[in-house]
């Protein structure tokens, strides 16, 4: 049974009724499902059962401490792309040492920060960084781990902002690069090269574009090997994508088999980052209409959360299923936007949608749990939702309603 379900009419999380957790928390809310978190997670570290493996988190995805806090629990690493994640990572009793820390951008500060604790590896994306790390580390008296992350110039087939192994795109270093880069690292006093990383995009729905970029990760991590650079670790990134509507992603255990059948008998351990596919759909928004505006072309269900509260559909044009909490047949079905109060005419979360409701009904917002809070905003100076994990039959608040006292707190006047 999926973690979000009827019984009688009523939408459940788990074991409790929305309705309930709306009346006792307001709306809008993130309300997430630890049984579903725990089961997308030991389904990957299941299907990677036939390769020495480590699963590292993309923190990004969604990055509340309660999460990670799971998920370290249940031997998680963690992929990062800033400072602060890291941070969040350490709060939520994470490991430093089975932290990937990638990113275009980081900063000197970082670098010594994460340096300093140790992380697992630095997934380097430029020259310059190969330098800097080279330069901070020497400073530091330390040795600092890194891999390239190698730009394979593969299709991901997926919405052009969340592509990034073209040779466009800005992440990691051209594939043509990455020989004389290696080279280069493997001769800088302060570094150890100790892995190869590469990801290609997110919310990839096909089979092929994992296993093309691995082959050629693959390939290249054996002519380093045939000039003295062996490596510890083969990092294949994330992407696997989810469900929002139609889509057909592989299986997770098709996913796996595909990537431990090329890894078969190679002594490399196999680092995967997946995000999405293990927080997406163990997620939702729960969210009240406030009123309905029945116009000459079309007709707009106004609800109390907003493209602040989740960005996908204003930024990708995403489609997110909308359930109604309490089904009610005796409703006329109208089409609607679902749209906030934010004021933007991209400020919509659903267009053209089948719905039988009334003002002051629940919506629930599918498929909320990656890149909802994680991505959420304070524009039009409105406070961000409060996320609830549901655990059984027992509700806990793991971040509280801001306020708008709390949003203005850090600023200041002007003096007379």
């Amino acid at each position: 049974m999926s973690a979000f379900h009827y019984r009688n009419g009523v939408l459940y999380a788990e074991e409790v009724p929305l309705p309930e957790i709306a009346g006792r928390f307001g709306t809008p809310c993130f309300v997430y499902s630890r049984a579903a978190l725990t089961a997308a997670y030991r389904a990957f570290d299941g299907a990677l059962a036939g390769h020495p493996h480590l699963v590292c988190y993309a923190v990004k995805a969604n990055s509340n401490l309660a999460v990670l806090d799971l998920f370290a629990r249940l031997g998680s690493g963690f992929d990062i792309v800033s400072g602060g994640e890291l941070k969040r990572v350490l709060a939520a009793g994470g490991n430093p040492r089975r932290v990937v820390f990638s990113g275009v951008g980081k900063s000197e500060a970082e670098i010594r920060e994460a340096l300093a604790l140790g992380v697992l590896c630095f997934n380097v994306e430029s020259e310059s960084e190969l330098h800097r790390l080279n330069r901070i580390a020497g400073a530091s008296g330390a040795r600092a781990p890194v891999s390239l992350r190698v730009n394979p110039d593969v299709d991901p087939k997926t919405h052009p902002y969340i592509a990034t192994g073209l040779k466009e795109n800005k992440f990691g270093v051209p594939f043509a690069d990455a020989l004389p880069l290696y080279r280069e690292a493997h001769r800088l006093p302060h570094l150890d090269v100790v892995g190869i990383d590469c990801h290609i995009g997110s919310q990839l729905t096909e089979l092929e574009p994992f296993v093309e970029a691995a082959r050629k990760v693959l390939d290249l991590t054996d002519r380093l090997a045939s000039e003295g650079i062996h490596l510890a670790h083969i990092d294949l990134g994330g992407g696997l994508g989810i469900r929002y509507r139609d889509e057909q992603p592989p299986p997770v255990e098709e996913y796996g088999r595909a990537l431990t059948r090329l890894m078969h008998g190679r002594p490399e351990l196999l680092l995967l980052e997946p995000g999405r596919a293990l927080v997406g759909n163990a997620g939702i928004l729960l969210t009240r209409v406030e009123y309905l505006k029945h116009g000459e072309t079309k007709n707009f269900a106004v609800v109390d959360a907003a493209m602040n509260d989740l960005m996908r559909p204003s930024l990708y044009d995403a489609y997110h299923d909308v359930l109604p909490v309490v089904l009610d047949t005796a409703l006329k079905p109208s089409l609607y936007d679902v749209v906030g109060p934010v004021c933007e005419s991209g400020d919509f979360l659903a267009r053209n949608r089948e719905l039988r409701v009334t003002e002051g009904d629940l919506l629930a917002i599918g498929s909320a749990g990656a890149y909802g809070m994680s991505m959420s905003s304070n524009y039009n100076t409105r406070p961000r939702a409060a996320e609830l994990m549901v655990d059984c039959d027992r509700v806990h608040v793991i971040r509280e309603r801001e306020t708008i006292e709390q949003l203005i707190a850090l600023e200041k006047r002007l003096p007379a």
